[in-house]
């Protein structure tokens, strides 16, 4: 894992929230990335993958989006939507003195960045969409909202964790060791005070899906994904097996946004971890097309 250090900026409406910072390698200057996790995850998501970006020359910051990891929960559990968190990576960029970067979004993370296209799209030099598109697939989103939230059976040690982890997500991970299972649940999982794994999120981040019902099923963020393509360099990754954004999704976005780069990692659903060859290849490609 990479050297970082940990970073605390205000949000607009008071909480404190986290972010790594991994410094980037010697070199000619280069805009910076700023790398954002999916629903139930935090920072320690992007572990693998912020060193390499890094060692490109290119400032990582991953933020734990409020609510995850060592930020704030929030006492109003109806802000957990992507047009707060939006707010919150204007304020992350204000406070860091950051005027444009790019944008790595894994999931939630790239439903978040479209919605800072709607917000301020010239903070935006460039994105990478990591499985995810402004419309899902009913079947993904049944899927996560099924399991966000709740756990299913307590958790009290760490072989508890991983199989919880594997149970999880074993259908998009296909064959993995257990040594990427053990990994797995380090990310996702953080031990209390008495030493237990707990989910690392706060479990209220559901309570706006559980109020929009069926219509959470059914998100159109076209025009959010329209502007951001039409101002910005844009990379959508894909795994050939996803339940959340299936290849009729994928094959609209390609044909709304034809200049837009694409990558489809083998053998991997919802989401790729970003580490794979075909992701880590297409990624570094992109960013060295982006100043």
């Amino acid at each position: 894992m990479g050297a970082f250090v940990s970073r605390w900026f205000r949000s607009q409406d008071g909480l404190t929230l986290h972010a790594r910072d991994y410094a980037g390698a010697e070199g000619p200057a280069k805009l910076p990335v700023i790398c954002l996790h999916g629903l139930t995850r935090n920072s320690r998501d992007f572990e693998a993958v912020a060193p390499w970006i890094a060692a490109t020359g290119r400032r990582v910051i991953v933020p734990d989006v409020r609510g995850r990891g060592l930020s704030d929960r929030d006492p109003q559990p109806m802000r957990y939507v992507p047009l707060t968190y939006a707010r919150d990576m204007t304020g992350l960029m204000e406070q860091a003195g950051i005027a444009r970067a790019v944008f790595v979004g894994t999931s939630m993370g790239g439903l978040i960045t479209m919605a800072l296209a709607l917000l301020k799209v010239r903070l935006i030099a460039g994105a990478v969409l990591n499985d995810v598109g402004p419309q899902v697939s009913p079947v993904g989103l049944a899927r996560i909202a099924g399991y966000v939230g709740r756990q299913a059976a307590p958790v009290d040690t760490w072989a508890e964790a991983e199989a919880y982890a594997r149970a999880l997500n074993e259908t998009a991970f296909p064959g993995r060791d257990d040594a990427f299972w053990a990994a797995f649940a380090r990310r996702v999982f953080r031990e209390d005070a008495a030493g237990r794994p707990v989910l690392d999120y706060d479990p209220q981040i559901s309570a706006p899906i559980r109020a929009a019902g069926p219509r959470a099923l059914t998100p159109n963020l076209w025009p959010f994904f329209g502007r951001l393509a039409r101002h910005a360099p844009v990379l959508l990754v894909r795994g050939q097996t996803s339940d959340l954004l299936d290849p009729d999704i994928a094959g609209r976005m390609r044909r709304k946004a034809p200049k837009m780069a694409y990558v489809e990692v083998p053998g991997v659903g919802h989401a790729p971890m970003l580490d794979e060859p075909e992701a880590k290849a297409a990624i570094l490609d992109f960013l060295g097309r982006v100043p």
